[in-house]
């Protein structure tokens, strides 16, 4: 079975890395030293399990885990981690398990075997949705074949067309599959709801217009498109505008 070991210090890979050159039975496919470049190693290697620290600069082994679980075909993820207090969370955020660093050899082989064969209690864990989760960092997406992470913090609007959504970011823009409603629950009141079918993030927020024809318009900062404001929001987005 091919093994992803993820954890910002290398000599915690490292560490991994020589207990399972010990184990007939499994390969360590790649490493990564972070949550974003391990979704991209997912990606490439599609490995069986991935061994991920929960604590890591940019994006953390939570979020990571909730990417990964979106997969078409996700790996066993199993968090390592120095924290106890973090286990229930790892399980809410679909990990198979979790080791206490220092990790001993024994215990990495029975978390191994139970990420092949979860338990009842794992199953159980994995079904609960996780009652407040963080917003992520970034968005996962496709683009001409390739796993692409988008910063939420670069992305001016989402714009939905029955169940795909647009991602309007700085660099471009992707489709994913995720309500709308979804995404404006997640990212509360980071984004602005200008219609029934987009958001617009406040500080890409340009401006106001009024067609000859009547119609709202708003203008975002660093790209020329414009996108209709329903009538039920032009006074919410004037508010917005005025206070800023």
């Amino acid at each position: 079975m091919k093994v992803l070991i993820v954890d910002d210090e290398k000599l915690a890979r490292d560490r991994l890395h020589s207990l399972i050159e010990e184990l007939d039975e499994y390969t360590v496919a790649a490493e990564a030293g972070n949550g974003a470049d391990a979704l991209k190693e997912a990606d490439r290697v599609a490995p069986d399990i991935v061994l991920m620290d929960v604590r890591m600069p940019g994006m953390d082994g939570i979020e990571a885990a909730r990417h990964l679980a979106s997969l078409d075909e996700p790996p066993a993820v199993i968090f390592t981690t120095a924290f106890e207090e973090h286990a229930l969370e790892a399980f809410k955020a679909h990990a198979s398990g979790y080791l206490v660093k220092p990790i001993r050899k024994q215990h990495l082989i029975d978390a191994l075997a139970a990420a092949r064969t979860p338990t009842r209690a794992q199953l159980a864990a994995l079904s609960e949705e996780a009652e407040e989760e963080q917003a992520r960092t970034h968005i996962c997406a496709r683009f001409r074949g390739n796993l692409e992470l988008i910063p939420v913090e670069d992305i001016i609007y989402f714009q939905a067309d029955q169940k795909y959504v647009t991602v309007r970011h700085t660099g471009g823009e992707v489709i994913i599959e995720e309500p709308l409603k979804a995404l404006e629950e997640e990212f509360g009141e980071r984004f602005l709801r200008v219609h029934r079918n987009a958001l617009v993030q406040r500080h890409f927020a340009g401006g106001m217009e009024k067609t000859p024809e009547g119609r709202f318009l708003i203008s975002m900062k660093g790209v020329d498109d414009r996108l209709e404001i329903s009538r039920r929001h032009v006074a919410e987005v004037r508010r917005f505008l005025k206070a800023r």
